[in-house]
């Protein structure tokens, strides 16, 4: 499985901002294994950055929502409040 790494700033309608790791992959099949596993989010960063910028932004428009557990991967509970 090979993939890049990056990193992006989610902005949401309310203010709240999260950094995200994205792992970006040319094969669409490996990059449906890992989203499968690790139950994360679909990224595309000509359609989810600013206008494609390199440098942009995530502009969320859904609720924003803390991610304590994502797939084998959670948060220990005393980081959760």
């Amino acid at each position: 499985m090979t993939f890049q790494i990056r990193h992006v700033q989610a902005v949401w309608p309310n203010g709240k901002y999260e950094e995200y790791r994205l792992h970006c992959f040319a094969d669409p099949a490996e990059a449906k294994a890992f989203l499968d596993h690790f139950q994360g989010e679909p990224f595309d960063a000509k359609r989810d950055r600013e206008k494609g910028k390199i440098r942009g932004v995530w502009r969320r428009s859904d609720e924003y929502r803390r991610i304590l557990d994502l797939g084998p991967l959670s948060v220990p509970e005393l980081l959760r409040n």
